[in-house]
């Protein structure tokens, strides 16, 4: 690798001061360098496509912003956990120069994550466009009310949801908010959406798995304020009679790791609070 991006997360204390350190460690490895902010989108996107490989510091949310950034350009990421979770970082503060060693030596393999990417459609026209990592939420705004969504899958009517929201998760947002609403545990090799109600009244409160050739469509009925929120980061509100138009995006989102295949198993039950046995 000759050249590698660094991101790191103004808001996160010690982010920037690592930066610097990685990026000095670098050039004693010969390789070059570019440090940056995951919130100075203007001075990152002409530096993306010469990127061999982007190290993102900071935790889960940081990740999502770069792998939205990075989007058009098929360049892995390397997160360095200094969030609360991390269930996208490959490495903890204290072990990053073990593991970027082996990925800089070709040690590494590459984990490609499903994207999906939205629509918003109002009166047959495109309003808005978002690409999710993790996951496309449609629910109610300020006011304690529910919201009417007609789940639409290949054109044919599935149900309608009498609910304060609806997720439609990827595999890599089945361990998000998806999670939380009760939905399944996808690992991250799969290709599959998931579509999970939040707090479903009088109507199907069970989730949904879908293919990934799916075409979802959710038309949105209600007659006060709702609104779509795209990996919790990008935004629109909605008007009655929108339709959101959700889609496999054609390119995944990649990650550079060099723990085991099996690593995503592991992780998620020590964030769950369980011992991962031993062999």
């Amino acid at each position: 690798m000759n050249f590698v991006g660094i991101l790191h997360q103004p808001r996160i204390p010690g982010t920037e001061p690592l930066a610097e350190e990685v990026a000095q460690w670098l050039a004693e490895r010969e390789v070059r360098s570019w440090v940056g902010s995951t919130w100075d989108e203007s001075n990152i996107d002409g530096h993306f496509s010469e990127f061999d490989l982007l190290v993102v510091l900071g935790g889960d949310g940081s990740t999502l912003r770069a792998a939205r950034l990075i989007t058009p350009y098929s360049v892995p990421i390397f997160g360095i956990n200094l969030g609360r979770v991390g269930f996208l970082s490959e490495a903890q503060p204290g072990e990053w120069r073990e593991k970027l060693t082996r990925v800089l030596d070709g040690e590494h393999w590459i984990e490609r994550r499903l994207r999906m990417q939205a629509f918003l459609l109002r009166d047959g026209e495109v309003m808005d466009s978002f690409v999710a990592l993790n996951d496309v939420v449609l629910g109610r705004g300020q006011h304690a009310r529910v919201i009417r969504l007609h789940l639409l899958v290949d054109g044919d009517l599935v149900t309608t949801y009498v609910a304060d929201a609806l997720i439609v998760a990827t595999p890599t947002g089945s361990t998000a908010y998806a999670m939380a609403a009760g939905g399944p545990l996808l690992p991250p090799q799969l290709q599959n959406f998931v579509v999970v109600p939040v707090a479903a009244h009088l109507s199907l409160n069970r989730a949904l798995v879908l293919h990934e050739e799916a075409e979802i469509v959710v038309r949105v009925e209600m007659d006060h304020e709702a609104n779509l929120t795209a990996d919790g980061q990008q935004g629109a509100f909605l008007q009655n009679g929108d339709r959101i138009v959700i889609q496999k995006h054609d390119q995944p989102c990649l990650f550079a790791r060099v723990e085991s295949s099996g690593y995503f198993y592991r992780r998620l039950m020590r964030r769950l609070g369980f011992s991962w046995p031993k062999r």
